[in-house]
């Protein structure tokens, strides 16, 4: 078999199993609907397939493996053990980062000895992640499940509330099992690639997704709309929101198979392709607001957006997001009490404390490494920390069977 045809094989392939395992029953739902629409009675159903976690994941960087070797950006694997580890290593396997070849497979080569830096880093690492799962996504998923999986029985501000705090759970879980999969993979001696860059301070969607889940962001750009854009350069900037627009569905739909996530896809891409678009005029309007008022501006613009279209991420029927958005609301018609949404004091006051303690460790990260900064103290002042973490950690944290929202995907 030629060259070609084997990476069309190995490509189809892949794209075929993620198919039948996550798509096949938006296909079905969709070809029984065309047919309805052209007088064709049907009456079949596919049984429902066991979704292997993380298929998702190890499917992407399986096919960025396969264009890589077909491009000559790298050469074939020849050791079976090397590549296992890298498509399968337990820290990453469920839900990445989505590791390149060329970044990991010359670490399962090199040789690993016991590096007590490493190690101590890395289940810094892992606490911190812990606590962004335990003490923020754990404390508000009880309570934003029960408005978001009834919103047609909620009122409306509780529908807003709902809206605005849900990119902090999905942050808070998602980066936390990023740290903790990151640390383990210090704890062993392997460097895994950032997935997440601040990104409740972009300026711009366009910047949000250089921040946010940085590595499925730089697989698409990479794999996809680099080609689709380069396919239709001779459109100008035309082809450029072409390719763009086409990237984020794609996006979309690789989160699930379903109408919501494609128009949560198509909704960045619009935004993506109107930023580029309006560039000169958000620019003379940096100019005459003044540079800090606009930046205040945009980073709320952006985190608005944002939160705006994961509605369609979060619920699973076009019919509940139309309700939710139609029944948004400011009025209290049965208090103050309903912006507690139904938490109490203790945990109100927790998860405040805990967002903002995130947002200025955040910060200073951005600066300076905190965690390589603790381990130089004084042993006094080094293990008052850790047992500081482990005091937050056991007094504040919610224990239970939660699961890491991208389990699902």
């Amino acid at each position: 078999m030629s060259r070609k045809r084997l990476f069309c094989a190995g490509m189809v392939f892949l794209i075929l199993l993620l198919a039948v395992f996550k798509y096949l029953g938006f296909i079905e739902s969709n070809v029984q609907w065309l047919l309805g629409l052209v007088g064709i009675p049907v009456d079949f159903s596919v049984k429902s397939i066991l979704f292997p976690l993380g298929i998702s994941f190890y499917t992407f960087q399986a096919l960025s493996y396969l264009i890589d070797v077909y491009w000559g950006e790298e050469e074939p694997e020849r050791s079976l053990p090397d590549f296992t580890l890298y498509m399968l290593l337990f820290m990453k396997f469920l839900s990445g980062p989505i590791e390149r070849a060329g970044d990991f497979l010359p670490q399962a080569k090199a040789g690993k000895a016991f590096d007590y830096e490493s190690v101590t880093y890395g289940m810094k690492l892992m606490c911190i992640g812990l606590m962004k799962k335990m003490i923020i996504a754990d404390r508000l998923a009880p309570y934003l499940n029960d408005i978001l999986g009834s919103v047609q029985s909620t009122s409306g501000v509780q529908l807003l509330l709902a809206g605005l705090l849900y990119p902090i759970e999905l942050y808070a879980d998602f980066s936390g099992y990023t740290d903790i999969a990151i640390g383990g993979a210090m704890v062993f001696g392997y460097k895994l690639s950032p997935n997440f860059n601040r990104p409740f301070t972009a300026k711009s969607i366009t910047d949000f997704w250089r921040r946010w889940h940085m590595t499925l962001s730089f697989w698409v750009r990479d794999y996809l709309y680099q080609p689709i854009a380069a396919s239709k350069r001779y459109w100008g900037q035309w082809g450029i929101i072409y390719a763009l627009i086409v990237t984020f569905v794609l996006l979309g739909l690789w989160h699930g198979g379903g109408w919501n996530f494609v128009i949560y896809g198509l909704i960045q891409g619009l935004i993506i392709s109107y930023e580029m678009l309006a560039a000169g005029f958000r620019g003379r309007l940096e100019g005459f607001a003044g540079k800090r008022v606009f930046g205040i501006y945009s980073v709320v613009r952006t985190y608005l957006l944002f939160a705006f279209s994961l509605v369609f991420f979060r619920l699973d029927t076009l019919s509940d997001v139309w309700y939710m958005f139609s029944h948004l609301s400011l009025s209290l018609p049965h208090g103050v009490k309903e912006l507690r949404m139904g938490m109490p004091d203790h945990d109100i006051i927790v998860l405040i404390g805990a967002v903002i303690l995130l947002s200025v460790y955040e910060y200073f990260m951005s600066k300076r490494d905190l965690l390589k900064a603790v381990g130089q103290q004084k042993a006094v002042v080094r293990w008052g920390i850790y047992y500081l973490f482990i005091f937050l950690f056991l007094v504040f944290g919610e224990f239970g069977s939660k699961d890491f929202i991208y389990l699902q995907f």
